[in-house]
């Protein structure tokens, strides 16, 4: 299945390529055909080139490999740095500087003075210069952010670069040509193909269609992502074993030490290590046993708290029964007394 349809890439405006009077002749083989003017690019050459891309920097990522965005033009600056942010790749997107693949180097010193200065600022040492001088470093900061900030967390050179408008990015494709860095490319009808090693024929100045291819490269990405940390889990338990099974057996001179064993003879070392097996099993009955005592000893004590404490209840309830009828008793022959009072009362009136 392809990795983007068809009606997608028309929607985003794909297709669409320079005036003819523009185009580069190199790029013939992949425009369709002419309209207004305007050539078409073939959008089918443009799927299959999207899905072999995709399955490279899927790959090279899995293998632990890094790819670096570059798209410095106005209308891919947003997208770029928004995409590889999202996948924690390096990333190009104001100025690229000379030398930022063939003198890496000189490059990342630059980045460790970006990074030195930062630290300066945050323990407070700006606090103890000049306000000038604290300015001039503030907007020396701030120019190498602008212009490496993209790239402060590569460690080395990019194992493949991903470029956006061939004809902008002339010197970073001359770069990592010299180095021989793979370098995959959205291509327009205007640019020359014949340095791009993967190309993918496509509009590369309409915002929807850069949105649309760039995020499907950062979707290769975590998916190569993904695949690395599945292989990392899978391969930890068999190093663990293979760790465990190739740890050497200590032998009787490592534990006892050569000056015991001159001691004594090799019987006697047999039956003391097995004296000492013996006595570690035994140590080791014993503490389970007092443990199955103790653990019995608890229940026991436990139910005999049950029964204090069911009997107790019981108790408790018989003697509010007992006080329950005395006080009915105690009721029923203050009741008998006031009614023979009151029928002394009556007789008497009556007499």
């Amino acid at each position: 299945m392809a990795i983007v349809s068809m009606k997608a890439l028309l929607e985003s405006g794909v297709h669409f390529g320079h005036r003819t009077h523009k185009w580069n002749p190199a790029m013939k083989p992949y425009i369709f055909t002419e309209r207004n003017g305007i050539h078409i690019i073939d959008l089918q050459k443009t799927v299959k080139a999207l899905d072999l891309g995709y399955n490279l920097v899927r790959d090279t990522v899995a293998d632990g490999g890094s790819v670096l965005f570059v798209g410095t033009k106005r209308q891919a600056q947003d997208t770029i740095r928004d995409e590889a942010e999202r996948v924690e790749m390096p990333y190009v997107t104001n100025r690229w500087l000379g030398g930022m693949l063939t003198n890496w180097r000189t490059i990342r010193e630059r980045v460790n003075e970006l990074d030195r200065l930062e630290r300066m600022r945050d323990q407070g040492e700006f606090s103890r210069i000049t306000k000038k001088e604290a300015l001039i470093l503030q907007r020396k900061m701030d120019r190498l952010e602008y212009l490496l900030g993209g790239i402060r967390k590569m460690t080395g050179l990019p194992n493949m670069v991903f470029v956006v408008d061939v004809y902008r990015e002339a010197t970073a494709i001359h770069e990592a040509n010299l180095l021989q860095i793979p370098v995959l490319a959205m291509v327009d009808t205007n640019c020359d193909p014949r340095t791009i090693d993967y190309i993918i024929p496509s509009n590369d100045d309409a915002i929807r269609a850069i949105k649309l291819l760039v995020g499907k490269i950062a979707d290769a990405v975590m998916e190569g992502k993904a695949m690395r940390k599945e292989e990392e889990i899978e391969a930890m338990p068999e190093e663990a074993v293979m760790a465990i099974s190739e740890e050497p057996e200590l032998s009787d001179e490592e534990l006892l030490g050569e000056a015991t064993l001159a001691k004594l003879p090799s019987r006697q070392v047999e039956t003391e290590s097995d004296s000492v097996g013996s006595e570690v099993v035994a140590e080791v009955d014993e503490t389970v046993e007092a443990d199955a005592e103790a653990e019995e000893q608890i229940e026991a004590a436990v139910e005999a708290e049950i029964v204090v404490e069911a009997e107790i209840v019981v108790e408790e309830e018989i003697v509010a029964e007992e006080e329950a009828e005395a006080e009915v008793d105690v009721e029923s022959t203050e009741s008998e007394g006031d009614q023979e009072q009151e029928n002394s009362k009556v007789k008497d009136e009556t007499e």
